[in-house]
């Protein structure tokens, strides 16, 4: 079992609120979610590892790619 299995609740939560407002900065998307930027910064790695993917414009903002399994 991967280390971030046991986090899918807050990744799905992550995804939710980027793919509600594509565009979002990782700014936008702490202070949405209530939690630091850090925990943002140290989510997304995880999060691609487990198949959620987005890439980032030139002034930062979070897009979707989707899921892949």
């Amino acid at each position: 079992m991967a280390f971030w299995s046991k986090k899918q609740p807050e990744f799905a939560e992550t995804d939710e609120a980027i793919n509600q407002k594509p565009g979002l900065t990782q700014a936008e998307l702490a202070r949405n979610l209530k939690v630091s930027r850090s925990t943002i910064v140290r989510r997304l790695p995880s999060m691609e590892e487990a198949g959620y993917l987005y890439y980032e414009d030139q002034k930062g903002g979070l897009w979707p790619f989707g899921k892949q399994e």
